[in-house]
């Protein structure tokens, strides 16, 4: 009993000091709830490809892969930053030297990206707290300068002619080069193209693009002709199926792309030394409209969403319409526009 009383003035001078501190008797009985095991790298990494976008899974699914075979058995929250780092060098000794190839600058980004990635699903489902993340204390490579420019009309009146006269199907390569000249859209544009996409009365495709961005996108009466004349031939009755397709029906993928791209460069000896892609073809129609019809209709006929971190708020007022875009189109084409009459 005395020593109770003994003890009430430490108790209260105790409860004066929370009083202060803001902290009241119940919040020292809250007991945090039990972390769940962490999982381990060859268990977590399909649950996170599962969860991700088919691009981002395409993306980082061979560096996931690296990870596993490096640290397979080992659980998520295991590795420190200087773990990471050690691993990034491994990546960047080991890729595989290409005629394009900067150092292995951009295995060592996507890498660290893939790893983000992966930790911030593991964040989320509550494996580690946010300032645990030791994939956010390894710094990634500064992104270089693409190398890639726009195609003289010389040489790309080469690559269309070997598309169109070379191969086991030059129809629809020369298909694809139009496509994406006329466009500038991606690959990933024109795969997921479906007969539902064509509004044949404006001339306009729906294309849907990287980070989930969708637009109408005008295109020639001549390459609408085309795609419609491609699809009466190769599609079946699905208008929410895929409208580029082999002529057995399948629908196309990016292999075909690859295929392409290497038999151009087995008959145009520059187009393999520089490693010329699709994406060229995306640089040079934007840098021709950019040049003859300013920024802001590029932008938009490249389908750049607005709030861009270059971009400025200036973007947010001076948006170009899609009847800009389709006057420019005209003029890239030569071929009248349904839409340029309204511009």
């Amino acid at each position: 009993m005395s020593q109770t009383v003994a003890g009430r003035p430490e108790l209260e001078a105790a409860r004066l000091l929370l009083e202060r501190m803001g902290i009241s008797p119940a919040d020292l009985l809250q007991v945090r709830p039990a972390r769940p095991l962490a999982p381990t790298f060859a268990e977590y990494v399909p649950v996170v490809a599962a969860a991700v976008s088919p691009g981002t899974r395409r993306a980082y699914g061979s560096y996931w892969n690296r990870v596993v075979q490096a640290w397979g058995d080992r659980r998520i929250d295991e590795p420190r930053p200087s773990e990471i780092e050690q691993l990034r060098a491994q990546v960047q000794a080991n890729v595989v030297a290409r005629r394009n190839n900067r150092g292995g600058r951009s295995a060592v980004e996507h890498l660290v990206a893939a790893l983000r990635c992966l930790y911030r699903r593991a964040v989320a489902d509550g494996y580690l707290d946010a300032a645990d993340n030791p994939a956010l204390k390894v710094d990634k490579p500064r992104r270089l300068p693409s190398t890639r420019r726009a195609i003289g009309d010389v040489r790309l009146a080469e690559i269309n002619e070997v598309a169109a006269s070379t191969g086991d199907d030059p129809g629809l390569d020369s298909l694809l080069i139009r496509l994406h000249t006329e466009t500038a859209c991606r690959r990933a544009g024109a795969l997921a193209l479906r007969p539902r996409d064509l509004d044949t009365d404006q001339c306009l495709v729906f294309l849907r693009e990287k980070g989930g961005t969708s637009r109408w996108q005008p295109v020639s009466p001549t390459l609408m002709r085309h795609l419609l004349a491609h699809h009466a031939e190769r599609g079946d009755d699905d208008r929410n199926g895929s409208l580029l397709r082999y002529r057995d029906g399948r629908p196309l993928t990016y292999r075909r792309y690859d295929h392409l791209w290497a038999r151009i460069g087995q008959h145009l000896r520059w187009v393999h030394t520089q490693q010329i892609s699709t994406h060229w073809l995306r640089h040079t129609t934007l840098t021709w409209v950019e040049r003859t019809h300013g920024h802001a209709v590029a932008r938009a006929y490249a389908g750049h969403t607005d709030g861009g971190s270059g971009s400025g708020s200036t973007a947010t007022y001076v948006r170009a319409t899609l009847h800009e875009v389709a006057v420019a189109l005209a003029g890239l084409t030569g071929e009248d526009h349904p839409l340029a009459a309204e511009a």
